[in-house]
């Protein structure tokens, strides 16, 4: 390591389950792919279906991160605790999953993608069965945006099911002291590009400005949300459903109480430690150290909820930091490895974030007609953002149409 810098924290970012390499891969089929404006798909036949065309499609959209999809992880991390690709191909449904070629561009860039595939799966489909079409985290709304698109310019989607999967239709939320981080490493790093993309402006509910230090809704977040109403915030001709990762009883995680230590950093960033979100004015979430240049920052909110332990899907957020620090060559304290990421409210749309009493509400406590989706699911343990769980897949095929 330089005496002169910090030492590069390299390809360092935060991924979901589906866009990080598997712990356990596995063998994916041979594929036919289609070059889409945008993106690209892979389509996996069901069995028995050798008709020479599309035979009771399911379009799946991969969720956020950044650079190109790696369609071959999607496929693995749906094939991880539960089975789903394979279970979808079993009963005879030909699977396409949709790529992105920059996964953190503009949802309203890569709907263009899902747009023409869908299009394309109607050309190819053999039969007149409809289309299902949904995505993963940040794909649910990418799919959401172009399906509500296509009817606003009376394009015929053909689609009898929107559904998503742990999707932050009302916003996620990444710790905006970690935020700031990412912008106090010295020099270029993928996490900080990362951070400051327009995928991930569009998506957290409050973001960090790299250039003002100031915490608040990214004028992209606000000009999407203008783009997704003009087309009535919704597709209103298929049923729309949603399963969360995070829990319905307002449970959120026990263990990552407000203004507690979650990681404290030394050797390089030394001194540098992160705090749970917590309520009130000033509060203080980061305090921010470096050496080389020399600087420091102390990173406070005003107004939030206690975000980081409420019921929702989780992310690994402080683990995927202190790993890469200790590889840099630092010590960490770890004390909270994962907070939520998409509260359980967002995913099924049934509340803002912004209120405490919003937050952490009992969602099985409200009528269902609150929420903007037809019929929802939330998870009834804790589960890690987007993980494929065999309750949430089961629930989801037997919404399956015929």
């Amino acid at each position: 390591m330089s005496e002169t810098t910090e030492p590069n924290a390299g390809t360092f970012t935060l991924g979901d389950p589906l866009t990080t390499e598997p712990s356990t891969p596995v063998e994916v089929p041979e594929h036919d792919e289609w070059t889409l404006p945008n993106g690209f798909a892979w389509i996996f036949p069901g069995e028995g279906n050798d008709t020479g065309g599309l035979v009771r499609p399911v379009l799946m959209a991969d969720g956020f991160n950044l650079g190109r999809s790696e369609l071959d992880k999607l496929y693995q991390g749906l094939e991880g605790g539960y089975p789903f690709v394979s279970e979808l191909r079993r009963r005879g449904r030909d699977v396409i999953l949709l790529g992105y070629e920059e996964r953190s561009a503009s949802i309203l860039d890569n709907a263009q993608a899902a747009e023409a595939a869908i299009m394309q799966a109607i050309a190819e489909r053999h039969g007149n069965a409809p289309l299902v079409v949904g995505g993963f985290s940040m794909g649910g709304i990418v799919t959401r945006y172009a399906l509500a698109k296509l009817e606003t310019q009376r394009m015929d989607h053909q689609t009898a099911l929107y559904f998503s999967y742990d999707s932050p239709h009302r916003g996620a939320s990444i710790p905006v002291g970690v935020q700031a981080f990412s912008y106090f490493i010295p020099f270029p790093n993928d996490f900080a590009k990362q951070m400051d993309s327009p995928a991930a402006r569009q998506m957290l509910w409050r973001h960090y400005d790299r250039d003002t230090g100031k915490i608040g809704v990214a004028p992209e977040r606000t000009e999407f949300l203008t783009a997704l109403e003009r087309f009535g915030g919704w597709p209103m001709i298929p049923s729309k459903i949603a399963v969360a990762n995070g829990r319905a009883d307002g449970v959120g995680l026990p263990d990552v109480p407000p203004g507690d230590v979650a990681l404290r950093i030394d050797r390089i960033y030394p001194g540098t430690t992160f705090y749970t979100q917590a309520q009130g004015d000033d509060v203080t979430v980061a305090y921010l150290n470096r050496r080389f240049p020399s600087a420091e920052k102390t990173i406070t909110t005003s107004g939030f909820p206690e975000l980081d332990g409420s019921p929702g899907g989780t992310l690994h957020t402080y683990k995927i930091l202190a790993d890469t620090m200790v590889k840099l060559g630092g010590t960490v304290d770890l004390r909270h490895e994962e907070v939520c990421f998409v509260p359980s409210v967002s995913a099924v749309a049934i509340r803002d974030v912004e209120r405490q009493e919003d937050l952490y509400t009992k969602i099985n406590e409200l009528p269902s007609h609150e929420s903007e989706l037809d019929e929802f699911l939330c998870s009834s343990t804790t589960t890690e953002h987007t993980a494929i769980t065999e309750e949430l897949c089961n629930w989801l095929l037997a919404r399956l149409p015929d």
